[in-house]
């Protein structure tokens, strides 16, 4: 931390990156100190921050608008992205305010020599082109609720009556002037359909909320896009055999007859006992299955418990029927 708050020339010039970051912290603190800016502006001058230093300059000559120095910071940074015009009136003014100062003079015969050595025509066209590159990148986010969809466009200080959003059920399209020469454009082609007439546009002072009624409280898993086609099902016709009579036969639908008679046939005797068997075993838990399992097999095929807790304790014994002798094959 520089000494006192005081941040010299030499103290920035030795490390920028420190100085930037101690200025900032300082800064978000305190906002109506134009030389903090005038600093933090030449450490983005050391950095190659040229529109940082332009937004830094410029916030310090809101602050004291007769600020040479910030004349001078300014002027260094549009020259770099030659904006020579704006360069040399900033240098200029800056002059006037501080005569005694050699860089103004300095600074004011190398953007008459810029300007000298380009034509008319193609410096106009490159202010342009400087200008336009000038413009920082706009983002735009979104997010929902159970009601709304919620965009929001990160553009601050910007004013309503240079913003201009116009509402479809499947579209969106907003407009925003950013300076004379430069517009911001956003069209949406939604996912799902709004209604436009309860939506709206909230203008704050750090970004734009565009706010859309949705039709249905479902949830979106995208901003944009299209509806995949809806595949109606056709039913398919039954197959019908070749015959040489008169009366046509539906021979699939005889099939299922036969199947569901033979599944509402009843078993008897053993069957009905095997078929009790399966179903205890596959609706167990495993210590049934593993009851069963074990004490069919020690048993020799003559026990079949489900009980765990008794067969699991010792080998299960063999225990024919009284009529009956088990021999071993």
């Amino acid at each position: 931390m520089a000494a006192d708050g005081v941040f010299t020339d030499q103290f920035i010039e030795e490390c920028p990156e420190k100085a930037l970051e101690e200025l900032t912290a300082i800064v978000e603190q305190d906002l109506d100190k134009a030389e903090y800016y005038c600093q933090r502006a030449y450490a983005h001058i050391l950095l190659k921050n040229y529109e940082e230093v332009v937004e830094d300059a410029n916030k310090a000559l809101k602050l004291k608008p007769h600020c040479a120095l910030a004349y001078l910071r300014k002027g260094i940074a549009e020259y770099h992205l030659k904006m020579y015009q704006s360069s040399m009136e900033s240098f200029t003014r800056g002059q006037e305010l501080d005569s005694d100062n050699p860089s103004f003079s300095t600074w004011i015969k190398t953007c008459e020599e810029s300007l000298k050595s380009a034509s008319q025509q193609d410096g106009k066209a490159e202010e342009i082109c400087t200008q336009q590159k000038a413009v920082p990148k706009v983002k735009h986010d979104w997010y929902q609720t159970d009601s709304h969809v919620i965009v929001t466009i990160m553009i601050k200080n910007a004013s309503k009556d240079t913003v201009n959003v116009e509402f479809a059920e499947r579209n969106v399209s907003a407009t925003v002037k950013l300076s004379p020469e430069n517009d911001y454009s956003l069209k949406l082609c939604l996912l799902h359909p709004v209604v436009p007439q309860h939506c709206g546009v909230k203008v704050l002072g750090t970004k734009i909320e565009i706010k859309l009624k949705k039709t249905e409280a479902i949830r979106w898993e995208k901003l944009e896009g299209s509806l995949p086609d809806v595949k109606h099902f056709v039913p398919v016709q039954p197959q019908r055999y070749p015959s040489s009579s008169h009366c046509t036969k539906n021979w699939d639908k005889l099939v299922m007859e036969i199947k569901q008679e033979e599944n509402d046939e009843k078993p008897e005797g053993d069957a009905a006992l095997n078929q009790l068997f399966q179903k205890i075993y596959a609706d167990g838990s495993d210590e049934v299955k593993r009851a069963m399992n074990k004490s069919f097999t020690e048993s020799g095929g003559t026990v079949l418990s489900t009980n765990w807790s008794e067969v699991g304790k010792k080998t299960v014994a063999v225990n024919p029927p009284d009529d009956m002798e088990w021999k071993k094959l």
